[in-house]
Formats: structure tokens, sequence, C-alpha cells
């Protein structure tokens, strides 16, 4: 880890707030790397929340916020309400729907060329988002143009964030003795084929409990990993015991569920790809969990007037083509369950046999899918190649 000046001018400048809880600056964080390690001179990220930051990247827990430090070819800024400019980026990202602070926006004004400006969305396979990918909003009062860029699932939209190196470092992990073998072994899991593997990544679930005992009383065993998170809370209520750490295990019946140690993004990708079946939420573990390649069940981010429900179904319609009608309905079905839809009044319990029957087409599903998605052109790849083209931008 390593200073920079601050009179150095980054290629690329990204604005983060914590929005839901750390999963905005983790998809930032990822975005930051991934460009520095194709070679991008200069890659500059703002947070607003250190400690968030350290969380996902445990290097910055040895900087001063308030200097700044290089990690992975990213330079982190903490973004504070003293916010004090440097030299703006030749492409700034504002991320998630944050306002970059008046200082920064006069300071970008004040360059010729002035940077190219993007508004980085949520992900969303909304019919709607290919319309408005791409679109320019002048600023009222300074001479810079706003461009909205939406990530998504087609060729019409931003694509999907994917390291170059991605899905080779998956299978590599899948494929080699020290791998996910090695992974398992080290948290004494089992490797064998009949024991079900699953992540357990969620919001606030209070229908856990239920879901726990149908597990229970499957002739499958079923062991269920549980990053530290929020819903560990959950997890010690629904099994009666009391509060829960890393390390903790408790067995009941086929099901043994055990805490493990928050990771970094790169350890949480190993246990996506150690496990047969992944529960996600948000935007960042959800994206996540399709380059696993796993049947996987996505708790999506909650909003006002249950909005969040048409996103889940805009998904369930691009995802499920392709599967045999049972099993696009018993995924369906768990999925809707699982986010509390009023389309569909089943328990998580009670949804679950058939989604159980229906693994094995899921799991051929989920690696056709991923396989389609990883032909089109990433996020980065993708976001680079607009800016080059805005007019007045960096070529």
């Amino acid at each position: 880890m390593t200073a920079i000046p601050a009179s150095a001018r980054p290629r690329w400048e990204i604005f983060c707030q914590v929005v839901d809880n750390f999963g905005d600056i983790g998809v930032c964080w990822r975005l930051a790397r991934d460009l520095a390690r194709r070679g991008t001179a200069g890659v500059r990220l703002w947070v607003d929340d250190w400690d968030v930051l350290v969380r996902i990247c445990p290097a910055a827990a040895v900087a001063d916020p308030g200097q700044g430090a290089c990690v992975d070819g990213v330079e982190l800024c903490h973004w504070t309400t003293a916010f004090v400019p440097r030299i703006p980026g030749e492409i700034v990202v504002e991320a998630f729907a944050c306002e970059l602070p008046p200082a920064q926006l006069e300071a970008m004004a004040a360059l010729r060329p002035a940077p190219a400006w993007i508004n980085l969305e949520y992900l969303s396979a909304e019919d709607w988002v290919a319309g408005c990918h791409g679109l320019a909003s002048p600023h009222p009062r300074l001479p810079l143009v706003k461009h909205f860029f939406f990530p998504g699932f087609d060729v019409a939209t931003g694509g999907l964030l994917r390291e170059a190196e991605l899905i080779a470092r998956r299978d590599r992990f899948l494929g080699e003795p020290g791998g996910r073998g090695a992974w398992l072994a080290e948290r004494d899991v089992s490797a064998a084929p009949e024991v079900l593997r699953v992540s357990l990544f969620a919001y606030a679930q209070p229908d856990l409990g239920g879901l726990f005992e149908a597990w229970q009383r499957m002739s499958r065993p079923v062991v269920v990993l549980v990053p530290e998170s929020r819903i560990v809370g959950d997890v010690a209520a629904a099994l009666g015991a009391p509060a829960l750490a890393a390390g903790a295990r408790i067995d009941r019946g086929t099901l043994s569920v055990r805490v493990l140690p928050f990771t970094d993004q790169d350890g949480y990708d190993a246990l996506l790809w150690a496990c047969d079946l992944n529960f996600v939420r948000g935007e960042d573990s959800f994206v996540r969990a399709q380059w696993a390649a796993r049947p996987f069940i996505w708790q999506i981010y909650p909003q006002a007037e249950a909005a969040h429900h048409d996103k889940l179904e805009a998904f369930l319609a691009h995802y499920l083509p392709g599967l045999p009608p049972a099993a696009a309905a018993a995924h369906a079905r768990f999925w809707r369950a699982w986010n509390g839809c009023a389309a569909d009044t089943a328990t998580p319990a009670e949804a679950w046999p058939a989604f159980a029957d229906a693994l094995p087409a899921l799991a051929a599903h989920a690696q056709a899918w991923c396989a389609r998605q990883a032909a089109q052109p990433d996020l980065a790849s993708r976001l680079t190649k607009f800016c080059s083209h805005l007019a007045g931008g960096p070529g």
C-alpha cells in the first residue's frame, strides 16, 4: 500500500455512499479493482463509510482515511462533509443515485475538456432500462453533461460486472486439488455428493425457522454456511439458540448450520463456488452468484410499495426461459415465497420440496445462463467503450 500525490489526475474517479449496508461500496470496490487490473492509468475511489470499506478491503485498515492510500492499484479516499476536491478524473462516476459534492462539480466544470460524467445506476432487468441507458442530462448551470449507465443482462444495456479472469479463476478452484476440496476440508464440511451445501447471505427473514425445520426432515444431509452478517440473528432465533458468532455450529437432524467469519470479496466468491445452492441478497452477491454457475435464491432489497417485486418478476422473465415447466414453476414459487410476494402465499418451507426436486435441472440451467452472460462484454469493458465515444470525453 502506497500513498498517491493529491496532484495526480486519475483516469477514473468513482464516488459511492453506503445505502444497502455495504453492498453499494462492494460493487464500486469491485469495479475500481477491475479497472485498475486492466492497466487503467489511475483509479480513485471515494467512499463515505471507511469502516464498511475496511470490512470488504482489510488492507485499508492500516490506512489513514484522511490521507488516503493505494490498494490493488486503487487510490482510496474518504468522502466526508468537509470534502476538498482533488484534480478530477478524466471520467467521473457517481454510483447508485449519490450526488457529487458541489465543489467536485465546480472543479470538473473548470477543466477543458470537461470530464466524462457517468451516473452508474442500479442493476435491473426491467424493460424500460434499455430505453434510458446512455441518456444525457445537461447540468442546469454548469457546462457539464451527465450520462446514465445501466448495468443489465442484454446487449442494449451496460452488462454485468465481471473481471477478465473471473471464470478461469472459478474453474481452477473447482478443478484443482487445492481448490474446492481443500476449502471444504478446512471448514470440516463434507465434499460427498449426497450432501447439499448451502450458503446463506440474506436480509431479515422471518420465515427462516420453517425452512430450517424442512431441512431437518430431509433424507439428504444439508450443511448451511452462514457468513457473519445481519441474518445471523435470525438464524439464532430460528434455531432457538443464543447469539451466534463465527465458529458456531448447530446440528439438528440432517441439518448442520455453521457460522463463518466475515470475509473479503475473494473469500466470498470461494464460498459461492464451494456450495451447491446460494442464498444471496441485494446486487453484488446476486451477480456473483450468477458467475458461480450454481442454483441460487435472490432476496431483493425491499422498496416502498413493494416496487422491488416488479424488479424480481422482471429478472424471472429473463432467467426462467429454457427451464422445464415444472422446474421453472418451482423456481419462481420459491423465489416469491422467500421475498414475501403477494403473488404466491406459500411459505419458503411449503415451496421447498418442489424446489429441491428441481435442483438438478436448476444446476444445468445455471451453468447455461452463466455461459450466455459470459459471452457478452462485461460492464467495465462497455463502460470504457461508452466513455471513449462521448463528445468532449477522453479518447
